[in-house]
């Protein structure tokens, strides 16, 4: 028996209460990467929901829930800078997710909110051993496919990569 919306709201919304956030996962498919997103941070801190692609299950939902912590906890992330401590010697970086991409990639917490109306960044994990970031010509081939970048133009678009951001 499928879950109605409501009752896929409610549970949303309660692990979110329990946990800072809730943590959906959805598989890769023939369209595309798999990927994990927050839902609730917005709701409970007043922090951007958060959406990473490309990564294996339990690693996506531990970076996930690093985001929600260090948020949650008054951490703020700039686009164009790197962090560490979301996964060993691989820097991430994060861009604001453009609209567009809400209703595929962030469809659960449109359920919760009711609408658009809420801020989304993407974490962007540089490949590792290289520390590439998909934008880069010398990243490894189809890591841009693989951890697309979901702004308008599928590059950072909140600064300049190699001036003010990786």
């Amino acid at each position: 028996m499928a879950e109605s919306d409501e009752q896929l709201r409610r549970r949303l919304v309660d692990a979110a209460e329990r946990h800072g956030a809730a943590v959906v996962h959805v598989p890769a498919d023939d369209r595309g990467s798999s990927y994990a997103f927050s839902v609730g941070a917005w709701r409970r801190f007043g922090r951007p929901e958060v959406v990473v692609i490309g990564l294996p299950r339990d690693v996506a939902h531990a970076v996930v829930d690093t985001y929600v912590q260090r948020s949650g906890g008054g951490e703020r992330f700039a686009p164009g800078t790197l962090y560490e401590g979301f996964l060993s010697d691989c820097p991430v970086t994060f861009e604001k997710v453009a609209k567009p991409y809400y209703p595929e990639f962030l469809g659960s917490a449109v359920l919760v909110y009711g609408d658009d109306d809420f801020p989304a960044v993407q974490l962007i994990a540089s490949s590792p051993n290289e520390g590439r970031f998909p934008w880069q010509p010398d990243a490894p081939r189809g890591f841009a496919t693989h951890q697309p970048v979901l702004t308008g133009t599928g590059r950072p678009e909140s600064w300049t990569p190699g001036s003010d951001g990786p």
